[in-house]
This record gives structure tokens, C-alpha cells and sequence, in this order.
């Protein structure tokens, strides 16, 4: 008897512990979707590296992802920058799980197996939409339309680029043309898009998915002379100002304002941006290599951070975050925390007319007075875009610097 009491002990323990085993990402690439609706699922493509460590992929964009955990019985994809992640069960190298933005709380459906895919197909395309593209995003609504600029470069069936608007771009899009339909679609981490059209050679017609939380119509006709408004124009010191005083805390808690010693008769970038925005880590990445570059010359940078992070410290944490993933060396303060509202941070930069877009960078001269102001940016998704705007700013900044 108790020879069989020992025996059923061995079982049992055998037994727990190959129910909390956890099943582990295995190599290979795989085909993942998230769930838009009932009818449109996003996909996107990520080969794994090793059970740590994995790559995500927008056309020619890689992303890399080293921080993933295995507890109780799932594995957590945690982005490298954004506040994002992945949480799914293995079985059989299959994923089924949700991508979730606890800052906002936000829940995608989400599911991966292996394949190499990203849209499916079933017709030759009937058209070619490389080119570029007059894009207007809500045609039919007076308080929400706006204006972008569609560049695509079709081969065969795949079609990659992006949209343009007045304060960004909407990142490295890869899909197909399905006979007339196009598909687009991107996942960073911080944003998951859908684009769906019904395309002609002259004309598309469709919908705009971010995540499962917002969508909206747009129209565009080809027109390869277009272009969009002056970055530069947007925002504006309003009437009776020419400087910027702002004093907020770093991640250290320690106050820092335009005022301090090391601001004194520099060139000062002042970046309005958030971390959780992914043209905003696209502009730090510059941002930060310029400076690296441009240490031994009189030449400061500053970024001011509005956070939709619901504490402080958490505001802090994703500060720090960001600093450590991009080598910023430059302040990072942070200006508000509970909302990422254009209207409040608005408010605690009075002097401008508006906050329109993050990222914004303010151009101080020597002398402390503001000498431009540039909405938006443009990356390296935009591609001949990025190259223009930094032999731009490399001869304005170097202006501002013999002066």
C-alpha cells in the first residue's frame, strides 16, 4: 500500500508540473491579426528571434522586441518604447490574445500563427497606385475633415508607403491591391491602422480603422503635383509675443526652465511631444543623434512631454523609458500627465496659437527670441520627405548657430 501511495505522489507532482509548464514562442515568422470588428481584422508579420526576443515588420520598417515574459499560462510582448503589449496563450504555435493600452483602457482581440503572409489574395490588381494621392480623411464633416497626401509604390500586388497629413505621417503602411481593393495596414506598438479602399486609377474611396475605437471615411484622386500646407506656417506665437517661458520638473523632479544657465546664449530646440506618440520617437531618434553630433557646438535641446499616463510617476516611468531605448541625452520634462488634450497643453503654452500636432519643435535663437516654429514631422516612412526636411534643418539650425 504504501508503495502505491509513493507511486500516485510521483504521478500527481509529474502532473503539476506539466500543467504549469508554459508553452514558449518557437522561431519562425508569423502572420498575426487584431480584431477591428466583427467583419476586418489588421494584420502584420513578426518573425521570432528566440523565445525573447522578436522582430515586427511595416515594409521596411523593424521593429525590435526583447522584453518578453512568460507567467502562469500566457507570454506578455511588451513594446519597446510605447506602453502597449501583447498578452496571448501558446498552443500548438498558435497565439490567441488581446493587445491591450491599459493608459487608455483599450482591448484589441489578438491571434498569430506561423505564416508569412500578410493580406491575402485571390485577384491579379487591376490597377497601380504608385504615385501620389489628394487625400481628404471625413469629406463630409465640417468639424473633423482634414487634408493629407497619399504616396504609395505598387509592385506586382504589394503596395507600401503612407499618408502625409499637415502634422505628421501615418507611418510605414504595407498591403495589397486586391483586384480594386486596397488594403493597408501598420502595428508599432502604440498605433494599429487599417486603411480599406475601393481604387479606380484616378480615384479611391474608403475607411480609416485605428484600432477597434475609431474609424473614418476618406477620398483621394491622384494628383502627382500636389502638395501639402508650409509646415512652418501652422503655429504661431500669438500677437505682442516673441519668446517662450514654460518651468517644469525632469524625470528627477528637479525644475528646469529657458531661464537656467545652460539655456544662455544657445540655439535652443524646445520639442512639444509625448511618449507614447510614434512620429514624436521618430523626431527623438533625430533629435537625439544631432545632438550626439553637435555637443561641441552652442546648441540645446528640450523636449516637453504631455502624457495621458494616469499618475505621475507612471508620466515619469515612460519618460525615463524613452530616454533609456534612444541614448536622449537632452531634458525630457514633463509638462502634464492624466491627458494628452492639444487644448490643455495649449494652456500651459499660452503664447502659442494652438497646439496642433505632437510632435511641434519651437526654434529659439542666441538671443532667446522665437525664430520658427515646425509642426508635425515627417519620417522616415515618408522617405524623400525625411531626406528634405533634414537638409533643412541642418542649414536653418546652422544659420541660427553663425549668428
Amino acid at each position: 500500500m504504501r508503495y502505491i501511495i509513493v507511486g500516485l505522489l510521483i504521478l500527481f507532482v509529474f502532473a503539476c508540473k506539466q500543467n504549469n509548464e508554459i508553452n514558449k514562442l518557437t522561431t519562425g515568422i508569423y502572420r498575426a491579426s487584431l480584431k477591428v470588428n466583427e467583419t476586418e481584422g489588421l494584420p502584420f508579420n513578426f518573425e521570432v528571434v528566440s523565445k525573447n526576443k522578436l522582430n515586427i515588420f511595416n515594409a521596411e520598417e523593424i521593429i525590435e522586441v526583447d522584453d518578453i515574459t512568460y507567467k502562469n499560462d500566457s507570454v506578455y510582448i511588451k513594446m519597446a518604447v510605447f506602453e502597449g503589449y501583447l498578452v496571448a496563450k501558446i498552443e500548438n504555435d498558435k497565439l490567441t490574445g488581446s493587445f491591450v493600452k491599459a493608459g487608455l483602457n483599450r482591448v484589441m482581440g489578438f491571434s498569430a500563427e506561423k505564416n508569412t503572409t500578410r493580406f491575402n489574395t485571390s485577384e491579379k490588381p487591376k490597377h497601380d497606385v504608385s504615385g501620389h494621392w489628394e487625400t481628404v480623411f471625413s469629406p463630409d464633416s465640417e468639424e473633423d475633415t482634414y487634408i493629407a497626401k497619399g504616396i504609395f509604390s505598387q509592385k506586382e500586388d504589394v503596395v507600401t508607403g503612407t499618408f502625409r497629413t499637415t502634422t505628421g505621417d501615418y507611418r510605414y503602411l504595407e498591403g495589397v491591391l486586391n483586384g480594386k481593393q486596397l488594403k493597408l495596414s501598420t502595428f508599432d506598438g502604440a498605433h494599429a491602422f487599417l486603411f480599406t479602399a475601393s481604387v479606380t486609377d484616378s480615384s479611391m474611396v474608403g475607411t480609416f480603422y485605428s484600432g477597434n475605437h475609431f474609424q473614418e471615411p476618406f477620398t483621394a484622386k491622384r494628383n502627382d503635383t500636389y502638395e501639402l500646407p508650409d509646415a512652418n506656417s501652422l503655429t504661431f506665437l500669438k500677437e505682442g509675443y516673441d519668446k517662450v517661458e514654460f518651468s517644469f520638473p525632469d524625470e528627477n523632479k528637479t525644475m528646469v526652465s529657458l531661464k537656467d544657465a545652460r539655456f544662455k546664449d544657445k540655439v535652443v530646440l524646445v520639442q512639444i511631444m509625448g511618449t507614447w506618440c510614434p512620429n514624436c520617437l521618430d523626431e527623438s531618434k533625430f533629435y537625439s543623434e544631432f545632438y550626439k553630433n553637435n555637443k561641441d557646438k552652442d546648441i540645446e535641446i528640450i523636449a516637453l512631454a504631455f502624457e495621458y499616463a494616469k499618475t505621475e510617476e507612471s508620466a515619469f516611468n515612460n519618460i525615463r523609458r524613452l530616454k533609456n531605448k534612444t541614448g536622449i541625452t537632452y531634458p525630457v520634462l514633463l509638462a502634464q500627465y492624466g491627458s494628452s488634450s492639444k487644448v490643455k497643453a495649449q494652456e500651459k503654452l499660452p503664447m502659442l496659437n494652438h497646439v496642433l500636432s505632437y510632435p511641434t519643435t519651437i526654434f529659439i535663437d542666441k538671443k532667446g527670441c522665437v525664430r520658427k516654429i515646425h509642426t508635425g514631422f515627417n519620417g522616415p516612412a515618408t522617405e524623400d520627405r525625411y531626406v528634405a526636411f533634414k537638409e533643412l534643418f541642418e542649414v536653418f539650425v546652422n544659420g541660427l548657430l553663425s549668428e
